[in-house]
């Protein structure tokens, strides 16, 4: 038995009546939403369930789960896996930086040896604070490892309607050097200096990669993108090093382009492009750039055939205004409530509650499956079907969370979610109070 399953089989302890009216909102927020799963990755606990679940010929991988939202993401991805049946057991280390020789910052000894161990790692959001001097540990990590090369496909997504339906393309970029080289220092105070590192080497076997990688993708063309006119030295030897490459792949077309011109003819029409090789910076904004033309970060690609199998003829679409959702895609069959919300906790998220919940009680009543989505599931939707299952349902705040929790681990609102939902129960108990009295 898994340390994971085992875990899940605990009841939670029943709450105290007397304690309820003083239950802070981060209590509230733990034991209604908190799945016992987030609380069992440290350490100790990640080594012991990845022997749990290497039995048989597993893989064991190196898991550094982030920080954020990165914990959750995490688990989201190991329950995946488990449901697919992957033999992959995980072992978990932190990066946590240390200060080696000469102040030169680097991570934990043990990160280093299971990384060499394992070969194979997942890595979730690392978080740099801004203006501190700090020092970035996705920066650290590919300097360590000497991870040179960022590869991102971007596709095209057969049923999601998008401004483009011929989106076929690679981005390749230079992920050690650069302007995230982390060189930079005040000169004097109020003028800072930022290093551009640029070097023959790492120039060369990132133009190798890409240019391998589309000889062995059966692709046709590397394009490379600069802006040598401006930066005649730093983007001229990478320029340089791409030519000097191209001549060991004659079966593969070469050509150049400054970084201004490749944005405008990616928005006119991607088809033009098959893999690009660029500087770190260039291919920071633009791999992003490739996503937004085939739908963005957060698409969630589901179709028409998909709801009607599911019985589902109503969506709610609680992050309108990040995420897509069509009518086209859905059909005429699918009624669609669009709802731009902020999963931020200066939103006031029950300004909504009114329209979201009646909508849903509307197609319950036609006898309809109602979905409703935000961007990851975890704050806004789960907020409104707590707040649909208190006020049609009867349910209280803590009932209506556990209930919703049990169909989804990760269910986590944000502290004001949790106060509006809070407010709301106040609000539903003082109208029940009055219909009684009303009645007597």
């Amino acid at each position: 038995m898994s340390v994971y399953s085992s875990l899940r089989r605990q009841k939670p302890h029943p709450p105290n009546p007397k304690l309820q009216k003083v239950m802070s909102f981060s209590s509230l927020l733990r034991q209604s939403f908190l799945s016992p799963t987030r609380s069992l990755w440290r350490k100790d606990t990640g080594v012991a369930l990845c022997k749990a679940l290497s039995t048989g010929p597993t893989k064991t991988l190196t898991l550094i789960e982030g920080d954020g939202i990165g914990p959750e993401i995490s688990d989201s991805v190991k329950e995946i896996f488990k449901a697919a049946k992957v033999p992959i057991g995980w072992e978990t280390v932190s990066v946590k930086p240390v200060i080696g020789e000469g102040g030169r910052v680097t991570v934990p000894e043990d990160v280093i040896h299971s990384m060499k161990r394992n070969k194979v790692g997942l890595k979730g959001p690392l978080e740099t604070q801004i203006g501190k001097g700090a020092v970035s540990l996705n920066l650290t990590l590919r300097r360590v490892f000497n991870l040179y090369a960022n590869l991102r496909p971007c596709r095209s997504i057969e049923g999601y309607k998008t401004a483009y339906d011929n989106v076929d393309l690679v981005t390749i970029r230079e992920n050690t050097e650069g302007e995230y080289s982390g060189i930079e220092h005040e000169v004097v105070d109020g003028v800072v200096q930022s290093v551009k590192l640029i070097t023959k080497d790492a120039c060369l076997r990132v133009a190798q990669y890409a240019f391998e990688y589309a000889r062995k993708s059966g692709r046709k063309m590397v394009t490379a993108v600069h802006k040598s006119n401006i930066m005649r030295r730093g983007d001229g030897l990478f320029l340089k090093c791409c030519f000097e490459v191209s001549d060991k792949y004659k079966d593969i077309k070469f050509n150049e382009m400054y970084l201004d011109k490749a944005c405008l003819l990616l928005v006119q029409d991607p088809s033009l492009f098959d893999v690009l090789v660029m500087p770190n910076l260039y291919g920071d904004i633009l791999s992003d750039l490739c996503a937004g033309l085939v739908g963005g970060l957060g698409l969630t690609p589901s179709g028409s055939a998909m709801s009607t199998e599911l019985g589902i003829s109503r969506i709610v679409n609680m992050a309108a205004g990040s995420l897509m959702t069509s009518q086209e895609l859905y059909g005429e069959s699918i009624t669609i409530l669009l709802i731009t919300a902020e999963d931020m906790e200066s939103y006031d998220l029950s300004q909504h509650f009114d329209e979201v919940t009646d909508f849903i009680d509307k197609g319950k009543e036609e006898g309809a499956g109602v979905f409703v989505h935000c961007m990851a599931g975890v704050s806004r939707s789960v907020t409104v079907s707590v707040a649909f299952l208190m006020k049609y349902c009867n349910m209280t705040l803590s009932e209506a969370a556990r209930q919703v929790h049990s169909n989804r681990l990760l269910a986590c609102p944000n502290v004001t979610f949790m106060r509006n939902l809070f407010n709301l129960q106040k609000q539903l108990k003082e109208e029940k109070q009055k219909k009684v009295l009303g009645k007597s």
